[in-house]
């Protein structure tokens, strides 16, 4: 037996990242512009560095508040009344160590191994990841594509509940889709959930990044004290911070004790100088997640603009998120394009094979970045689908 046949078999099912596979492989090029990955070009803004900087300076290097540091869950507590009109006391925020942390929580609290959790697809392949190594079983359920848009028919999620199903995970604004439930979405989602008794793991990372209003539609509208419903998230996207790994879990403060021993025996908590930089980027940072909120708007317009005309490319400007969900006529393979694209124009694009059922016909482009070099990427893809 080797090394790697003697591990676990959770360990080895872990599928390597689509994504991943790319950047590694043209990770570092002169000239590449990378669209490949969910973030923008920005750095984290200096009012968050200096409040960072000060907490190492002042000492705050020791071990922590598992849950998170009282004035963190209270920044988050206002920051949710501030966007989204609800009360909810600072029992109700949970530091974790990444949005992705954050997801595995919730996976971890409401799933034993045998159970399944249901989720849309296309979908970001690090949730059914998730799932998979806690020994869940993910059930996916495709979203609807037709003529270049996305919609949700509410009554698959209803075909896929079986007896075993313990959660539906759903994300919205989409990565990757752009896809955006409206309301009556929500209602019939979380209809489903009373019905069933299931849990709802509420993925609204981009809530903010939504182009038809100041926010998208978000489970916080319609959801009743009794609601079964975790929200995980992560300042990666609003602030520029994805380095960092912080991130947050909204849950009903009577599963609080759960949450804080899942914590303690997979991070021991979040390290305390950096809970200050996010305290500074939730308490100072509005303007500056507006100011990426319309850079993203400007460049999904450009791009999108730019690579409907040359009438080889199906797609349209996402309701939500970040990312332009690229169908392009003469590209059978998207992960053999995703490389050749990289070679030939030295832009990154994931590959939609990465994004699971319904995915494997299109190409991921994030948009989060300066729209002159979104203009340029635009112009190096046209002239390749034009050669195609």
């Amino acid at each position: 037996m080797t090394l790697k046949e003697s591990l676990s078999a959770r360990a080895l099912a872990a599928p390597q990242s689509g994504i991943v596979e790319l950047v590694n492989y043209a990770r570092g090029r002169q000239g590449l512009i990378p669209l490949w990955a969910g973030e923008g070009d920005l750095p984290s803004p200096d009012f968050i560095n200096r409040a960072t900087k000060d907490a190492l300076d002042a000492g705050e290097t020791f071990y922590t508040w598992q849950r998170g540091l009282p004035e963190l869950r209270q920044a988050l507590s206002r920051y949710y009344q501030r966007h989204f009109g609800v009360e909810r006391p600072f029992e109700h925020f949970f530091a974790t160590s990444s949005g992705m942390h954050a997801i595995n929580l919730c996976v971890q609290a409401v799933a034993s191994p045998g159970d399944e959790i249901v989720y849309l697809t296309p979908s970001w392949p690090n949730i059914v990841a998730a799932v998979g190594i806690s020994g869940a079983n993910p059930v996916p359920v495709e979203v609807d594509y037709v003529n270049g848009g996305w919609s949700l028919d509410v009554t698959k999620i209803e075909k896929a509940i079986t007896p075993r199903t313990r959660a539906l995970f759903i994300n919205t604004p989409s990565n990757p889709t752009g896809w955006t439930a409206t309301q009556d979405d929500l209602q019939a989602i979380l209809a489903l959930a009373r019905k069933h008794g299931l849990w709802i793991i509420a993925d609204e990372i981009y809530a903010l990044y939504y182009y038809h209003g100041a926010r998208a539609p978000s489970f916080m509208d319609i959801q009743a004290p009794e609601d079964r419903i975790l929200y995980a998230n992560s300042f990666s996207k609003n602030w520029s911070m994805t380095g960092w790994r912080v991130g947050w879990i909204v849950a009903p403060p009577e599963i609080g004790q759960v949450l804080e021993n899942l914590i303690q025996y997979s991070s021991s908590g979040l390290t305390p100088f950096m809970q200050r930089g996010a305290i500074a980027a939730l308490e100072q940072g509005d303007e500056f997640v507006r100011s990426n909120i319309e850079r993203a708007r400007t460049s999904r317009d450009i791009l999108c603009d730019a690579l409907i005309a040359t009438n080889r490319v199906q797609t349209r400007k996402p309701d939500g998120a970040l990312y332009a969900f690229l169908k392009i006529d003469g590209i059978d393979d998207p992960r053999a394009a995703a490389f050749d694209i990289v070679d030939k124009t030295l832009v990154g694009l994931a590959p939609g094979t990465a994004f699971g059922p319904g995915g494997g016909a299109f190409l991921r482009a994030c948009f989060l970045r300066d729209p002159k070099q979104i203009t340029e990427a635009a112009g190096r893809l046209a002239e390749y689908i034009a050669k195609l």
